[in-house]
């Protein structure tokens, strides 16, 4: 029986051991699946309830496991005498009935502050930008800035150009979306967080402070036609004084990717996973 123990304690270990070393990194391992921290303030704090809830849960579990394997190694079958039956144990029912609801309510408490803090909205944001998708790419507008001929300026993708949306760090900035035709999705995967964009009168805001500066892919989550798998984007964050130049270049009249040269920046997008040609030839 003890090499039984023995056996059952090796192989729990060397599980774990193979869970553990099946990460690249430490740091990977025990992210839990999820993105290392996160590109914005918002992220950071979705990323740590996800590693709080799920070491929550982990701990749970080793103990409903542990209670298991003790069950089954204590109370084995040793003969044909029937062992005591225990009924009506109050304790453990009160036990096994208020613990549950306390973990739940720790989780609702957390997920709801952090929920909360998330989809918050400020009166004066720093840049607003409304968001507009369309089969199958994106439009951003910068609400309060104009162009030399007074129309807003703005940014839009085409079968040959990912756009670029460039935006500071450091800076409140809201995202006001719409949908020209179906549901599609706004998603920056180091954002940590995705936000569907509705057709018709249905309009979606939210609101990231970005902390560093980078360039960030962008994609449609949400299955919206033959190019979907096409419909990329760029989120470019750049320094609040290198913003400023970007804006003035723009409002001047330069296009994106002469605004961005002119601050020292790339010109188009440094990600360029798809190839977004739609034209009849490239389709065969």
């Amino acid at each position: 029986m003890v090499a039984r123990g023995r056996t059952v304690g090796l192989i729990t270990a060397g599980a774990a051991l193979l869970g553990l070393l099946s990460g690249c990194t430490v740091d990977e391992a025990f992210r839990f699946g999820w993105p290392l921290g996160g590109a914005t303030q918002q992220s950071q704090r979705m990323f740590n309830l996800w590693i709080g809830s799920v070491v929550a849960a982990l701990v749970v579990g080793f103990f409903v496991w542990g209670l298991i394997f003790w069950c089954v190694l204590r109370y084995r079958k040793r003969g044909t005498e029937l062992p005591a039956q225990t009924r009506y144990n109050l304790p453990i029912e009160l036990i096994y009935t208020v613990v549950p609801f306390l973990i739940i309510s720790v989780l609702f408490y957390y997920t709801a502050i952090v929920q909360t803090d998330v989809n918050r909205l400020t009166p004066n944001p720093a840049v607003v930008v409304d968001v507009t998708a369309f089969k199958w790419n994106w439009k951003f507008t910068y609400r309060d800035v104009k162009g030399p001929d007074g129309q807003n300026v703005y940014t839009v993708g085409a079968d040959d150009y990912i756009p670029v949306l460039v935006l500071p760090t450091g800076q409140r900035i809201r995202f006001v979306e719409h949908s020209q035709d179906v549901i599609h999705s706004f998603w920056v995967p180091d954002m940590l967080f995705k936000r569907d964009v509705f057709p018709g009168n249905v309009v979606n805001e939210f609101e990231v402070t970005i902390d560093n500066v980078g360039a960030y892919v962008g994609r449609c989550a949400e299955l919206c036609g033959a190019y979907h798998y096409a419909m990329s984007f760029e989120v470019r964050a750049i320094t609040p004084e290198q913003y400023q130049r970007y804006l003035a270049a723009r409002q001047a009249g330069q296009t994106t990717p002469e605004a961005l040269a002119s601050i020292g920046e790339r010109p188009l997008a440094e990600f360029e996973p798809f190839d977004t040609n739609r034209s009849e030839e490239a389709a065969g």
